[in-house]
């Protein structure tokens, strides 16, 4: 019986432990989604600088709003595979050549499969030097779900800001890319790429998981005391 009441009291102590920990996930969790959504709508300021690049980081500027001036090279377009409320397609990320000499990838948005070649919309490719503004989003090296980005066949299935400027030929590029914002005013149905549709969202199931755990805990010991209560009956007998 003794080593029936040793094993229900670690368990028990260790769902609480699980329990407690996730309540302590949740407060975290609640606390960088209110950083997020103050950063998402703060006024824009300026990115961070090639002396700031070491300092770049996703806790402190994820999802910043950030504004930025230059020139966009669009020979140099790299086409990443998206998927948005407006459907399966790809993202335009084009470099932006700054004052200083150095590069910053631009995220100019959404273009369906049809709009892939940028033939079909070089129209709307902005020329010389302009302002763009936009959520400082980290790199996203590797790929996407087991799926490896290839270079070599110009397949992208994330935003790797290190592997782009590698394949095409980018030098000083900083560490971090932009979502550039939708543009003001309403949206003509035949200008792409579609800018805007990044999804600030952060799952948050952490308050389910220290319930399951906590009531895992008051199952081990409700069962720990009947086994107890049921083991000195049958010894009373």
């Amino acid at each position: 019986m003794a080593s029936t009441v040793l094993a229900g009291a670690l368990l028990f102590l260790l769902f609480i432990a699980l329990g407690t920990w996730q309540v302590q996930r949740r407060a975290w969790k609640l606390d960088l989604i209110q950083q997020v959504e103050t950063r998402v709508h703060a006024p824009p300021v300026a990115a961070p600088g090639r002396a700031d690049w070491p300092n770049v980081t996703a806790a402190r500027d994820a999802y910043r709003h950030v504004t930025v001036r230059g020139t966009f090279d669009h020979g140099r377009e790299t086409l990443v595979q998206a998927a948005t409320v407006m459907g399966a397609g790809h993202w335009v990320l084009t470099p932006l050549r700054t004052a200083d000499g150095t590069t910053v990838l631009v995220n100019r948005g959404y273009v369906p499969p049809e709009k892939r070649d940028r033939a079909t919309r070089q129209a709307d490719d902005p020329q010389g030097e302009v302002d763009v503004a936009g959520l400082l989003r980290i790199t996203e090296p590797g790929g996407g779900f087991l799926r490896k980005n290839d270079p070599a066949g110009d397949r992208w299935f994330s935003r790797d800001v290190a592997g782009i400027a590698a394949a095409r030929g980018i030098t000083e590029a900083a560490p971090y890319f932009i979502d550039q914002d939708a543009p003001p005013g309403a949206r003509s149905a035949d200008r792409w790429p579609v800018g805007g549709l990044t999804v600030v969202s952060f799952p948050n199931s952490h308050l389910v998981y220290a319930i399951t755990w906590y009531g895992l805990a008051l199952m081990v010991a409700a069962g720990t005391v009947f086994f107890v209560r049921t083991a000195r009956r049958r010894t009373m007998r």
